[in-house]
């Protein structure tokens, strides 16, 4: 089902290649571009790396130990030569342990290597998903030049050089919100829920897909996200009856030691109250309810007009601001709203000018964020990348068509 704007227009590239050869030609320089990509990170400190966070757990999972496990999760740093130890155990949902075990099979170096290729690869495969929604050449041929400038976006710069599980969120909202485009609201509901597996960010999406599913009166999809986090609770304790306990007092112990870093609206509140407790827990309260609050009145209200896809390009960028830890690399969801800006400036604009201006914009300011962290240790200015998405969103949703140079055939209108 393709997005509500993707009307029918002529392509606006003349030039015709045989089919076979452009597939050919794209997959190569897709290729090109992930393997230049991962050999930037050939020479990076795996071993103290929030990648190697994700390795141990497999590892141990394969080894028969529990990553909750004070005494083996620090033992496998020394046993690893992980000199970093922030954190006393996974500091992760116990359960996504479970789907970092086809990492454990290899040496670590060997599976950052697989995983940036394999989170290059997730993208890529989201970006091209996504332009099909329209069904017209002009959008499909944008799957290289969106990857490019993406190569060079903040965020996902990050999730590959340190070796994220970013991709994982990216994934789960793309198969959520392709499920719901075909009518199966129960599955897509049961797969959304799994972005619990990182509380911060899976509780505002999943607070917002909410309210669009009660607007919609789709009880299948909240069954399936109550079915979900049921799945993910019982497997947790499965794996360790006092998972939640152990996670709640782990999550305490990160959020003690980054408070006023991120860049979402209780971190400039800390900042704004100078970190007193009572200013800045109900400044950054009531910023946050009031940007969920009108995001939810946003939903509600076009409940009827909106695509899953429209819907979840308003959930996302504010959802991250919204919630009280996340950091740059936690926006590379920020991939689908992205495309769909690109696409409907295209569609709309009959060129590709403004979606290139949008995309060289989005990469400057992630740039710059990114060199404020590396000075500052904040990453507040990441806040930039949140404000272009919402902007650009609101640009492309109200801009109107402009209307064909050439008169397509009677043949390509459907």
């Amino acid at each position: 089902m393709p997005p509500a704007h993707a009307g029918g227009f002529h392509t606006i590239m003349k030039i015709s290649i045989p089919k076979p050869l452009g597939i050919l030609i794209t997959l190569t320089i897709l290729g090109v571009l992930i393997f230049t990509r991962v050999q930037i990170s050939l020479g990076f400190d795996v071993p103290n790396s929030n990648f190697s966070f994700f390795w141990l757990a497999g590892r141990m999972i394969l080894d028969g130990e529990n990553p909750y496990d004070e005494t083996q999760y620090l033992a496998g740093h020394d046993a690893n030569s992980m000199d970093w130890r922030p954190n006393r155990i996974f500091p992760y949902p116990l359960p996504l342990t479970l789907f970092c075990i086809p990492l454990g099979f290899f040496s670590m170096k060997t599976a950052y290597i697989i995983w940036q290729v394999v989170t290059l690869l997730i993208v890529a495969l989201t970006i091209y998903l996504l332009l099909n929604q329209w069904q017209e050449k002009a959008q499909q041929n944008l799957l290289l030049p969106i990857f490019f400038f993406l190569l060079f976006w903040g965020p996902l710069y990050l999730t590959t050089h340190a070796g994220t599980f970013s991709a994982f969120s990216l994934i789960i909202l793309l198969g959520a919100i392709l499920l719901l485009e075909k009518d199966k609201s129960m599955l897509a509901g049961i797969v959304l829920a799994f972005t619990m597996l990182k509380p911060p960010q899976g509780l505002t999406i999943l607070l917002l897909a909410g309210v669009w599913f009660l607007a919609r009166r789709d009880w299948k999809a909240i069954t399936g996200v109550a079915s979900g986090g049921l799945l993910i609770l019982i497997v947790g304790l499965i794996q360790d009856p006092q998972w939640i306990q152990k996670f709640l007092g782990a999550g305490d112990a990160v959020m003690d030691r980054t408070l006023g870093v991120h860049s979402n609206v209780w971190a400039f509140a800390y900042l704004g109250c100078d970190g007193a407790s009572p200013c800045a827990n109900i400044l950054g309260g009531v910023m946050s309810a009031s940007l969920l609050g009108g995001a939810s009145l946003l939903l509600w209200k076009n409940q009827a007009q909106w695509s899953a896809w429209e819907a979840m390009n308003l959930i996302i960028p504010v959802g991250f601001v919204s919630t009280i830890y996340l950091w740059a690399y936690d926006q590379l969801p920020y991939v689908i709203p992205i495309v769909w800006i690109v696409g409907t400036l295209v569609h709309k604009q009959r060129s590709i000018l403004l979606a290139f201006f949008f995309l060289i914009l989005l990469d400057l300011a992630s740039i710059f964020a990114l060199v404020q962290q590396a000075f500052t240790e904040k990453d507040l200015w990441s806040l930039g990348s949140t404000l272009l998405v919402l902007v650009f969103l609101v640009i492309a949703y109200r801009m109107k068509p402009k209307p064909a140079i050439d008169k397509a055939p009677a043949s390509a209108i459907k």
